[in-house]
């Protein structure tokens, strides 16, 4: 023990922690494969609660709305209980939402799979005609490589025949752990409802944790920069979701003037895709396009890619300005290199967080670079002053 409280014990004591980490890092590099291994295990087993934060901070955008409307309400009773009411009522109608989905949306998706299905064989012939006046125009075989590479019977048995094999394999697959499935997606909601509860506890003891651990300075820049990332996201979601909405209707609407049997999937996909800036809108539209070109023809194909065009126009031009009120004052260039980053550093998780993350790390730059230009200020008119 004196050994320890020694000063000698004092000036080894660095050595020995790096002796320490070194050991570590050379057990982690030899063993990369066990680490890895490990990490995925500890990664399945918080994912439940992973999903439970996502729900919570998604869900905790209505909440707060229906927090303040409650605590306006003239019943004592409603608004003392302002918090559990309002979590109640978004859990209430995000469960109804869930019912709506199941018993309207995917039967829907559902019947135009099948119908898809069913019209392939008119739907590969159309195509191939259309393929083949271009071959006429161009002077080209195109289509008759694309007839050695694809050949209707084979595809329509592998969608009708051996594509009902690998689904019924992939169905009864699922359904063999539909149980660990549905244990995970309870533990998820019931952990998002606990999360949203002690939400104002925990913000408190991590605030006191920090001020009590970094510097009054550093632990206010923190809560700063995660302040502005909070409101960046929560915005960010509330205004692709209203813009998704108005998208996804305008687009069904249009489609399903233009008589396509595929109207209401093709305006979900638009509305979707909605979500990611820039690459959701060219990618959603040209599957759209492709979709009614081969469904009804180069005629209509052609008008759809004009509607969708300007809708898309009217969109970004119209109704995404006055949604986010310069909210997000980012070159394009920095949205297409952020997307690039955040899709593959997490996929489209990724892709749709970019754009906040990216807007509060531009605010943190240039109020560094702001900082260190009225430093070299305040250093260079010194001598003069003095």
């Amino acid at each position: 023990m004196r050994f320890l409280k020694s000063p000698k014990f004092s000036m080894l004591l660095p050595y020995l922690l790096l002796a320490v980490i070194v050991i570590v890092i050379f057990r982690i590099v030899m063993d990369i494969s066990y680490v890895w291994s490990v990490l995925l295990w500890f990664w399945g087993v918080i994912l439940p609660f992973f999903y439970g934060f996502l729900l919570a901070y998604i869900l905790n955008i209505p909440c707060s709305a229906l927090q303040k409307l409650y605590g306006r309400a003239r019943w004592g009773f409603v608004a003392r209980k302002k918090r559990g009411l309002s979590i109640l009522s978004v859990y209430l109608l995000f469960i109804l939402f869930i019912l709506f989905v199941l018993n309207l949306v995917i039967p829907q998706i559902y019947d135009s799979i099948a119908f898809f299905v069913a019209n392939f064989q008119t739907y590969y012939d159309t195509a191939m005609t259309a393929i083949a006046s271009i071959d006429h125009y161009l002077d080209t075989d195109l289509s008759g490589m694309i007839a050695q590479q694809l050949q209707p019977g084979n595809i329509l048995d592998l969608l009708q025949g051996e594509g009902t094999v690998l689904i019924n394999d992939v169905l009864f697959g699922t359904l063999a752990n539909v149980g660990t499935a549905i244990f995970r997606a309870f533990l998820a909601f019931a952990s998002s409802i606990y999360i949203l509860l002690g939400k104002e506890s925990f913000k408190k003891y991590l605030q006191r944790a920090l001020a009590a651990i970094v510097p009054a300075r550093v632990s206010t820049a923190i809560f700063k920069y995660t302040g502005a990332l909070n409101h960046n996201f929560r915005r960010y979601l509330f205004t692709q979701t209203i813009d998704g909405l108005i998208m996804g209707t305008m687009a069904t609407i249009a489609l399903t003037i233009m008589g396509s049997p595929y109207a209401l999937v093709l305006g979900l996909m638009i509305g979707i895709f909605n979500y990611i800036p820039y690459f959701g809108s060219i990618v959603a539209t040209l599957i759209a396009v492709l979709v009614v070109a081969v469904t009804q023809g180069f005629t209509i194909g052609l008008v759809s890619t004009v509607v969708l065009i300007v809708l898309q126009q009217i969109d970004a031009n119209v109704i995404q300005p006055k949604l986010m009120g310069g909210s997000f004052s980012l070159s394009p260039l920095l949205i297409i290199i952020s997307i690039t980053i955040g899709g593959a550093m997490a996929g489209i998780f990724g892709m749709i967080a970019a754009i906040p993350i990216m807007a509060v790390l531009k605010d943190l730059i240039d109020s560094y670079v702001n900082y260190r230009e009225k430093k070299k200020e305040t250093i260079s008119t010194s001598p003069d002053e003095k």
